[in-house]
């Protein structure tokens, strides 16, 4: 007996092709969203194809359109997951709060980047080219080919099976927890975990610091500190944040960043 071809098969081939191309639109706003937003448009053009569904896709368009980071071959799983919920969400809009398909990606990014980065760039890519470049200089031809292949070979079943299992698994359970009642505290868990990953991010990418010191016994830095770790930096992304919401031109953002950090750096406060 032939084996039923699965009808969604479709959805995990864009869910793998179109990962691979995430950061082919990278900006330095909203990094990889562009990218997500051309991973998952397809679905959701299937999703609201009616005439009457017009409004309801440019909802879904704009929250795709979100700030997203995270590694490409996890991305897959993110794109399933979320391709599932914009399912769940058209067909029971009166009980599915739309908010939780953007908490449930922002909670993602942190530790499937982590996870992604970790075991692609720190671990794969290091073994397969390691290995190639030993081989190459040997002069073997299998050097280079062997790099590729053992370094294509792992991404290509993690971001197939990911988007699969992402788009699957989104299907089976989020019914599930509607009818028990939990999708109220799955939203709120993803909300404070997307909260953690945007302050982490916050203290790993920005570093300011002041160098206003009194001889060695009052170094304001250290006060600083003292109080609230990355004060200066939390200052600096909520000044940007107010700029943004005041809707100040990106190209004056960046003026402001690029002359910022010159500035900063002369007077010694940007490490």
């Amino acid at each position: 007996m032939a084996k039923e071809k699965d009808p969604n098969s479709w959805k995990y081939w864009q869910f793998f092709w179109r990962s691979w191309a995430i950061q082919a639109s990278w900006n330095y706003e909203r990094q990889m969203n562009m990218g997500f937003m051309y991973g998952i448009a397809p679905v959701l053009d299937n999703i609201y194809k009616n005439s009457e569904d017009g409004e309801l896709k440019k909802e879904a368009y704009q929250r795709h359109m979100l700030y997203y980071n995270c590694t490409p071959q996890t991305s897959a799983f993110v794109l399933g997951l979320s391709a599932s919920m914009e399912e769940q969400y058209y067909e029971d809009q009166e009980n599915f709060n739309p908010e939780t398909i953007t908490a449930v990606k922002t909670s993602l990014m942190g530790p499937l980047s982590g996870i992604g980065d970790s075991f692609f760039q720190g671990t794969i890519r290091v073994l397969a080219f390691g290995l190639g470049i030993n081989l190459a200089r040997e002069g073997s031809i299998l050097g280079p080919i062997l790099a590729m292949i053992i370094s294509f070979v792992p991404s290509f079943v993690i971001t197939y099976y990911g988007g699969k299992l992402g788009y699957t698994m989104g299907n089976k359970y989020l019914a599930k927890l509607y009818e028990e009642g939990l999708m109220d505290r799955v939203m709120y868990v993803c909300s404070i975990v997307g909260l953690m990953v945007i302050g982490s991010m916050i203290a790993s990418l920005i570093e300011l610091e002041t160098p206003i010191s009194f001889g060695e016994t009052f170094v304001l830095q250290d006060v600083l500190d003292d109080l609230l770790p990355q004060m200066l930096s939390l200052a600096a992304t909520f000044i940007m944040y107010w700029l943004i919401r005041k809707k100040v031109p990106m190209g004056w953002l960046l003026t402001i960043c690029i002359v910022g950090g010159v500035v900063f750096n002369v007077l010694g406060i940007l490490n």
